[in-house]
């Protein structure tokens, strides 16, 4: 009798639920893919170092060595509290990001360039909003990348496709500086690329998935060193990423306006013929009608599809 009437008092006592630690009392894991930026790591860290040291924070510095060809990681060894990680072959920066995260310690983590193009001075400003949203990614007011003419309207062209699919204004889709959690990343691990769209991809899913994500404005420097931004391969392979990564989200936004359409020009056609007096019935417009409706069902399949294997 006694046993019962101990757990009886114990299920009915007020459950005390500890709030969670804020992010200045978190340890803070900061992240640096770099590949040959031998000319601009060795400013970045002592950057980092210095506001971070500035702003009280515990925290820790991850380079990861991307089988650069110069003397980046001897700059790095320069450093010795930061954290230096090879690459043995060059596996592109979301793989050097993906492994940067494998050895984080930190739940918190925040990630930069290596060649001095991102004011670092301003992860603070990106901590200080990690309390209330799920990732604060730091939005370039101005392109000072190499081949502006090329790069602005292509991603201009790809963040207002983006900003569509995911009915979310983006001000920057691939920001290399930003805040994020480690946890929420690791449950996309399996659809990040190993290339340059790693961060494009992490922010399409973090914004498919509903999770609060928040862009605070930065300038942007030129960077160090040579680019590797590559004008045709890279614009190809951002707008691969955004069709991929919605579609694997929410495959209706894509298939079903593309069924509508071809469905109501087949219709619009067939009216168009019936108004004109002709008043056979063509098929090429039953073909429209049929190919319309095949993809708005293929649509409405898919969307099954995915909400049954997220469940």
């Amino acid at each position: 009798m006694a046993f019962y009437v101990y757990n009886l008092f114990v299920l009915t006592q007020p459950q005390l639920i500890e709030p969670p630690l804020r992010v200045q009392d978190q340890f803070i894991s900061i992240l640096i893919p770099a590949y040959n930026e031998e000319q601009g790591i060795g400013e970045t860290l002592t950057k980092i170092f210095d506001t971070m040291d500035a702003a009280h924070y515990d925290y820790e510095v991850i380079v990861v060595n991307d089988g650069s060809t110069d003397g980046t990681a001897a700059q790095v060894k320069k450093f010795p509290r930061a954290t230096l990680v090879n690459h043995s072959r060059n596996r592109g920066s979301g793989a050097s990001t993906n492994t940067a995260i494998r050895h984080a310690r930190g739940e918190i983590c925040v990630m930069t360039d290596g060649d001095g193009t991102y004011p670092v001075q301003d992860i603070p400003r990106l901590l200080a909003e990690m309390d209330e949203y799920d990732m604060v990614i730091g939005a370039r007011v101005r392109e000072a990348g190499t081949l502006k003419v090329l790069r602005t309207p292509a991603k201009w062209f790809i963040r207002s496709l983006a900003s569509f699919l995911t009915e979310t204004k983006i001000p920057d889709l691939n920001s290399g500086l930003r805040a994020y959690k480690k946890t929420n990343v690791f449950r996309y691990m399996h659809i990040l690329p190993h290339g340059q769209s790693w961060v494009s991809t992490i922010t399409l899913a973090h914004l498919s998935d509903d999770l609060e994500v928040k862009w605070i404005p930065i300038e942007y420097y030129e960077r160090k060193g040579k680019s590797k931004f590559r004008p045709l391969q890279d614009t190809y392979n951002y707008l691969m990423l955004v069709l991929r990564t919605v579609m694997y989200f929410n495959p209706m936004k894509i298939l079903f306006p593309i069924g509508a359409l071809i469905l109501v020009i087949g219709i619009l056609r067939q009216l168009w013929w019936f108004a004109t007096g002709n008043l056979v019935v063509h098929s090429s417009n039953v073909l429209l009608v049929l190919a319309g409706l095949n993809v708005i069902m293929m649509a409405l399949l898919a969307d099954l599809v995915v909400r049954r294997a997220r469940q």
